[in-house]
């Protein structure tokens, strides 16, 4: 049996992207079992491996693990990026959360109706380049590292790469008016192990589209 991690999701970003962000940050290889039909996911049901119910599910070290923010949180200290003490774990928290919720506002756009995608793009936008954004730039600005907790590489700086990648999606030049966290996307997309996951045909998954919208709605019954 190989000893890589295993990935239980969907073939697409979802709730197990960041997972692999941070997987791949940390040099770590893992193999994918994708839930393609609603027969792979009652299968994983009627074999009692989702404590909850849901997905995303990771086998990792023995166990079966559920809830993505678990995962990571094992993930980021398995792999000594979670700081050096309980004010740094604290900072990387914060800044994750921060992420987090700007994530979840990009990742509701191609699930909006025709009629409503401009307004909620514009809503992103403004999100990230007034209340997000500006928080990141400060942060580097006012420490003056290369990274955003202490002088060393975490799960803070991965998590905000991927943020940064998903909203210059929406918008290209999001950035314009951050030169900080310009030069930050540029050192931290050159760090090895995340240089090599964000090949073309590596393991970043494609921006949700409408075939995965409606393979997700078959599966899950939604």
């Amino acid at each position: 049996m190989s000893g890589k991690p295993k990935l239980h999701y969907t073939n697409g970003r979802g709730r197990m992207e960041s997972i692999r962000w941070l997987l791949a940050a940390a040099g770590v290889e893992f193999e994918e079992q994708f839930i393609e039909t609603k027969e792979d996911l009652e299968k994983l049901l009627s074999d009692g491996l989702l404590l909850f119910q849901q997905v995303p599910m990771v086998e990792i070290d023995g166990m079966k693990m559920v809830q993505t923010r678990a995962i990571l949180n094992y993930v980021a200290a398995k792999y000594n990026l979670y700081g050096k003490d309980l004010k740094e774990r604290a900072l990387i928290d914060m800044y994750v959360e921060g992420t987090t919720d700007l994530m979840g506002l990009i990742m509701y756009l191609p699930f909006q109706p025709p009629e409503a995608k401009e307004k909620h793009l514009a809503l992103v936008t403004d999100k990230a380049t007034a209340r997000y954004f500006p928080v990141y730039e400060k942060v580097l600005k006012d420490h003056r590292q290369d990274y955003l907790v202490g002088n060393h590489f975490t799960w803070a700086d991965v998590h905000l790469l991927e943020a940064i990648l998903m909203a210059e999606e929406c918008k290209s030049d999001i950035l314009s008016k951050f030169p900080l966290l310009q030069a930050f996307k540029g050192r931290i997309s050159n760090i090895p192990t995340i240089k090599k996951f964000l090949q073309p045909g590596k393991a970043v998954a494609a921006p949700t589209d409408e075939k995965y919208i409606a393979q997700l709605k078959q599966t899950f019954n939604i």
